[in-house]
């Protein structure tokens, strides 16, 4: 069942030439990640998380409007590790809340969401504008995908000769 599991899970091994750093390097590696060009902050987790690092995006899609009322969704999506190093591995849980917000002044939720486990989220939205040369074209005025967070992380872990084991069931 390893490799088939390991494929559902989201599990990645490292290439057999990467030699493993120290745990301690791995988690300097991952919060180097953080910079003003990531739309992502990696940050030490909370006593309540149950995790030693927290990669976390917050987003919120622009409101879109309708005769009848105007709503607006926000996004917090989040990746929750563990270091184990003595099996050299990065345990991490993917969870992610969403939140439909109706009206102006109050804003009231109107729906709520919440998933955990792997999962690649996508979202774009656009809007028709007229182009330089008279014809209407679609343009995207929002864009959000979670390998854009993910994918940095992973290939951090894995570039430290640790194992990324996706969807732990506990932490």
């Amino acid at each position: 069942m390893g490799r088939f599991w390991d494929k559902y899970t989201g599990t990645q091994h490292p290439d057999r030439e990467a030699a493993p750093l120290p745990a301690t390097h791995v988690r300097a590696a991952l919060l180097a990640l953080n910079g003003p060009d990531v739309p992502f902050v990696v940050r030490e987790a909370r006593p309540a998380e149950k995790a030693d690092l927290v990669a976390e995006w917050r987003l919120q899609e622009p409101a879109w409007q309708t005769f009848f009322a105007r709503s607006e969704l926000d996004r917090q999506f989040r990746i929750r590790m563990r270091l184990v190093p003595e099996k050299r591995e990065v345990r991490t849980l993917d969870e992610q809340w969403e939140v439909t917000w109706a009206g102006t002044t109050p804003k009231v939720a109107t729906s709520g969401k919440y998933s955990r486990g792997p999962t690649t989220t996508i979202s774009k939205r656009w809007t028709h504008e007229q182009g330089s040369d008279g014809r209407k074209q679609r343009v995207q005025t929002f864009g959000f995908d979670s390998r854009e967070m993910k994918d940095p992380l992973r290939n951090t872990v894995l570039d430290s000769g640790w194992t990324w084991r996706g969807m732990v069931f506990k932490l």
